[in-house]
C-alpha cells in the first residue's frame, strides 16, 4: 500500500488498510520496557520544550508545574532512541518532493519505524518515538537557549541549527508555523496519554474481568500507528524550519486527526469507566452473597440495597412488608418474567400448603424484569392481583417500582450465577444463605413435594429412586400413570414423518399384546409420542437435567455413568431429523436410535419368542445394542450455552473419542416468533 507510487493520499487510506500493514510489522511483546518512567521523561522535556518556544515568541508561557518525579534509576533506552530519530531525520526536503510524494514518504518512515519496534508492545512504539522527538526538540532548544561564547557551544549549534530558534526575526517570520507545531506536539502527548492510561488499565485492572480488556483496547494499534504518523510529520516540519525552508509540512491536518482520535479515545475512556463501576458493583455484590450467613443480608443486597422502602409485598394482606420478615426463614426464590402459568401457580400451592405446616418456608417471588416495556406495569398488576386470588402468600417484590427495581449486577448476578434462561426457576436457600438446588423448579415438577426439601442431595436421591424418566415427562399424564403400572412405554420422537412412520410400525407392539404368550407373561405396552404440544416441555428437563448432572458431576457418578451416557445420548437426537426412541420399564430405560428400531419392530413377529424367554426389556436392549455397534454414527450434539458452566470434555458414546466443541448462536426472540406466526393466514 505505502510503497506503491500512487495518488491515494495518507488519510485516505481505511483502517483496515491501516491495519494489514501495520500488523506485519509486529511480532509480540518480547522487549521488556519500563514505559511509564520514560514517558514521564518525554511529557517533561517536551512540555518544557514548547513552553521555552512560547516564551521566546512572547506568548507568555509559564513553565509547567505538573511535571512527575522520575525514577532515578531509570535509564532509557538511549540506542534505540537515536535509531528512532536517524530514522525520522534523514529525509527528503520539502523542497525536493511533491505534497502527496511527502505524505507516502512519511507514511513509510512511520512503518520503518514500527519495523524497527517490531518486539515492543502497542503502546512502547508510540512512547519510544514521542521520547526520540522529545531528545531532538529538547536538545535544539537548550542548545539555542544557551548563551556561552564557547567554542565548543558555537559549534553544536551550527551542527545542530540550533541558531534559528535565538534569530528573533526568524521566529516571528515563521512564529505561526513554531505556533502550529506546538500546538501538534501538545496534541500528540494528549493523545499517546489516553493510550498510555488506557493500556495501563488493561494491564492492572482486567485481570478478573476479561471483557474490559476488550473495551480498552479496540483497534488501539491504529491509534499507535496515526501518533507515530504525526511525530514523523513533526519532525519533517521542525526540520523545515531549521533550514528556513518556505516549503513546508501542512500540520493541520494531522492536528484535526488527533483531535478526532482524542475523542474516540476519551469516549473508550469513559465507556471503560462505566463498565468498571459496573463490574466493581458486580464483583462486591458476588462477594457480599457468596460470604452472607443471613438469609436477609443476601436478598437485601440482591434486591433492595439501597433504599428503606419496604420492598416486598406480603401475598396474603396486599401489605408491604421488610425483609426482615424472612429472618432464619429457608426461602424458595421464585425468579421468573411475566408469564407464570396458572400451572406453575397452583403446584407452587399445593407446595406452600405442605410447607406451611412448619413455618420454616417462604416463597419469595422475583419478577425478573431486566429491560422496562409499555405495558409491563399492567402485566405485573394483573399477575399479582391472580397470585393474590389465590390466597397464596407469597412475598412478591415489587420490581415495577422505581425504588425496588432489580440493579444491573443483580440481574448479571441471576443470570451468571445462577444460571437463569428466561423460564421459571427456584433457587433454593437456607437460613445461612446456603444455595442448596440453585433450580428446583422441574424437581418439583416432577416429585412434587417428595422432593421436599429441594436440595441437590435430594435429586441425586430420586433420580436413583425412580430414574430419570420421571424427572423429564412429568408433564405427560399417560407416562405418569404407565410408569406406576410398570409398563413398557415406548417414548419416541423426531420430525413429523419420522414420528408417523414410526407410530404406524410401533403399534404392532400394541396390536399383538393380545397375543396368548405376551399375555401370560403379562406385558403391557403403550406408545407415547414426543410431537409439537409437549417437545419444549420434554427437552427443556432433558437439558436441565444434563446442566444439573454437569454441576454435580464429580459428586453424583463416575465417567462411566449410566444416566449421564443415556442422557446424552438422548441430547444428541434433539435436532435430528432421524427417528428415535426410549423403551422404559419403571426406572430402567433403553435408549435406542429410531432408523434400529423401526427396524426391530418390523422384525418383531421373528424374535417376539425369543424375547419372552427372557423378559421382553431385556431382550429388546440386547437386540439394540447388536444393531447400534454394527451401524450407528458418531453421535453430535447441542446443549444450551449457561454462564458459569462449561461442561467437561465429551466422550463419544459410540467411538470411545473426545468429542469437538462449537459454539453456535441461535436467535431466541420468542415473542417475535410468536407474533409472526399469528399473523400467518
Amino acid at each position: 500500500m505505502a510503497n506503491e507510487k500512487s495518488n491515494k493520499c495518507l488519510f485516505d487510506f481505511t483502517e483496515h488498510e491501516i491495519l494489514s500493514q501495520i500488523y506485519a510489522t509486529h511480532v509480540y511483546d518480547k522487549e521488556k520496557l519500563d514505559v511509564a518512567s520514560l514517558f514521564t521523561m518525554a511529557k517533561n522535556t517536551l512540555n518544557r520544550a514548547t513552553c521555552a518556544v512560547d516564551k521566546a515568541l512572547s506568548m507568555g508561557a509559564s513553565a509547567p508545574t505538573d511535571e512527575k518525579i522520575l525514577d532515578a534509576s531509570f535509564s532509557p533506552p538511549l540506542c534505540t532512541l537515536k535509531l528512532i530519530s536517524y530514522e525520522m531525520q534523514c529525509c527528503k526536503s520539502n523542497t525536493q518532493c511533491e505534497e502527496n510524494d511527502l505524505m507516502i514518504h512519511i507514511q513509510n518512515k512511520a512503518l520503518s519505524i514500527l519495523k524497527m519496534l517490531s518486539g515492543y508492545s502497542w503502546d512502547a512504539k508510540a512512547v519510544l518515538t514521542l521520547a526520540s522527538f522529545a531528545l531532538d526538540y529538547g536538545e535544539s532548544c537548550v542548545l539555542a537557549q544557551s548563551q556561552t561564547e564557547d567554542d565548543l557551544a558555537k559549534s553544536v549549534r551550527t551542527l545542530k541549527k540550533a541558531p534559528v530558534l535565538l534569530n528573533a526575526t526568524q521566529l516571528q517570520k515563521h512564529k505561526q508555523d513554531f505556533v502550529d507545531l506546538n500546538k501538534v506536539i501538545k496534541e500528540t502527548l494528549e493523545v499517546i496519554q489516553c493510550i498510555f492510561d488506557l493500556v495501563k488499565q488493561s494491564n492492572y485492572e482486567t485481570n478478573d474481568v476479561p471483557e474490559l480488556e476488550t473495551v480498552l483496547l479496540g483497534h488501539i494499534e491504529v491509534h499507535v500507528y496515526w501518533a507515530i504518523v504525526t511525530i514523523v510529520a513533526i519532525t519533517t516540519q521542525l526540520s523545515c524550519l531549521i533550514r528556513d525552508e518556505d516549503k513546508k509540512q501542512e500540520l493541520n491536518i494531522f492536528d484535526d486527526k488527533l483531535k478526532a482520535i482524542k475523542t474516540k479515545l476519551n469516549k473508550q475512556i469513559e465507556v471503560y469507566k462505566g463498565h468498571k463501576e459496573k463490574t466493581e458493583a458486580y464483583l462486591k455484590l458476588v462477594k457480599v452473597i457468596q460470604t452472607s450467613t443471613e438469609i436477609t443480608v443476601l436478598l437485601k443486597e440482591l434486591i433492595n440495597p439501597t433504599s428503606n422502602i419496604p420492598p416486598l409485598t406480603d401475598g396474603s394482606t396486599s401489605k408491604p412488608v421488610d425483609i426482615d420478615v424472612l429472618k432464619e426463614k429457608n426461602v424458595l426464590l421464585l425468579i421468573s418474567d411475566l408469564n407464570i402459568s396458572d400451572e406453575d401457580i397452583a403446584l407452587l400451592k399445593i407446595i406452600y400448603n405442605e410447607l406451611r405446616k412448619e413455618e420454616r418456608h417462604k416463597i419469595v417471588w422475583i419478577p425478573f424484569l431486566e429491560k422496562r416495556t409499555d405495558g409491563q406495569e399492567n402485566e405485573y398488576k394483573s399477575l399479582q392481583s391472580k397470585i393474590l386470588e389465590c390466597q397464596i402468600p407469597w412475598y412478591i417484590h415489587n420490581s415495577t417500582m422505581p425504588h425496588c427495581k432489580l440493579s444491573e449486577e443483580s440481574c448479571r448476578f441471576i443470570r451468571e450465577q445462577w444460571h437463569y434462561k428466561d423460564k421459571p426457576s427456584i433457587v433454593v436457600l437456607n437460613s445461612q444463605a446456603q444455595v442448596k438446588c440453585q433450580n428446583a423448579i422441574h424437581m418439583i415438577k416432577a416429585y412434587g413435594f417428595k422432593a421436599y426439601p429441594f436440595t441437590s442431595a435430594v435429586e441425586e436421591n430420586l433420580l436413583r429412586e425412580e430414574g430419570w424418566i420421571v424427572f423429564t415427562t412429568n408433564h405427560i399424564t399417560q407416562m405418569a400413570c404407565g410408569i406406576k403400572e410398570k409398563k413398557h412405554i415406548l417414548l419416541f420422537g423426531g420430525d413429523e414423518k419420522g414420528i408417523q412412520k414410526f407410530d404406524k410400525r410401533a403399534k404392532t407392539l400394541v396390536t399383538v399384546s393380545t397375543d396368548k404368550l405376551i399375555k401370560e407373561k403379562d406385558i403391557s405396552i403403550q406408545l407415547v409420542p414426543i410431537g409439537k404440544d409437549n417437545f419444549e416441555h420434554f427437552w427443556s428437563g432433558v437439558e436441565s437435567l444434563f446442566i444439573s448432572q454437569a454441576q454435580r458431576r464429580t459428586r453424583i457418578d463416575n465417567e462411566g455413568s449410566i444416566l449421564r451416557k443415556e442422557i446424552q445420548k438422548l441430547l444428541s437426537f434433539k435436532n435430528e431429523s432421524t427417528t428415535w426412541a426410549v423403551l422404559s420399564t419403571g426406572p430402567s430405560v433403553v435408549m435406542v436410535n429410531g432408523i434400529n428400531t423401526v427396524k426391530l419392530l418390523d422384525e418383531f413377529s421373528e424374535w417376539k419368542g425369543k424375547a419372552l424367554e427372557t423378559t421382553f426389556k431385556e431382550y429388546f436392549a440386547n437386540k439394540v445394542s447388536i444393531e447400534t455397534s454394527q451401524g450407528q454414527d458418531c453421535y453430535q450434539m447441542e446443549i444450551p450455552f449457561t454462564p458459569g458452566i462449561i461442561p467437561e470434555p465429551m466422550t463419544c458414546l459410540q467411538c470411545k473419542a473426545i468429542m469437538e466443541t462449537y459454539i453456535k448462536f441461535n436467535c431466541c426472540h420468542k415473542a417475535l416468533k410468536d407474533a409472526a406466526a399469528n399473523k400467518r393466514p
